[in-house]
């Protein structure tokens, strides 16, 4: 097989319908809304979640806990990872953002303690984990907390 020989399945692709282009198009007069109605009209339509007057399934449902609108959203970064860095860095959120070791800084960065570390650094992070630190000091670096 080619890749100029590859195809849609027969009856998976179909043409857009053109709508209100008179009778001769099929789809003239009242263009595939039919006679009358609430979806005939402009504007027409009832809004999303709506079930025709019957309880809705998002109000049927029981709801339970919280959303604390004041957590701290925090990115999460293994001590492997740091290994990036060179000896004797000091590695702040805004180098790891820019060495590609995190995408976005968040609320801030949790330094966790999975792998192992070589490099000897000075890290500022929001927080650290317990083993994390204990990693960065055993490899002769330092901990800061920001």
């Amino acid at each position: 097989m080619k890749l100029y020989e590859l195809k849609p399945a027969p009856g998976s692709k179909k043409a857009r319908k053109t709508k209100g282009r008179g009778h001769g198009s099929g789809n003239g007069k009242t263009a595939g809304r039919g006679h009358g109605g609430q979806n005939s009209r402009s504007g027409g339509g009832v809004r999303p979640g709506f079930e025709g007057g019957q309880m809705p399934l998002y109000r049927r449902l029981p709801k339970r806990g919280f959303t604390n609108i004041f957590a701290k959203e925090l990115v999460e970064v293994n001590v492997n990872k740091l290994n990036k860095f060179e000896d004797g860095t000091e590695v702040t959120p805004e180098l790891m953002k820019e060495a590609g070791v995190i995408s976005t800084k968040k609320d801030g960065v949790v330094i966790l303690g999975n792998g192992e570390i070589t490099k000897k650094l000075t890290v500022k992070a929001t927080r650290f984990s317990k083993s994390a630190a204990e990693k960065i000091e055993a490899a002769g670096g330092k901990v800061e907390v920001m």
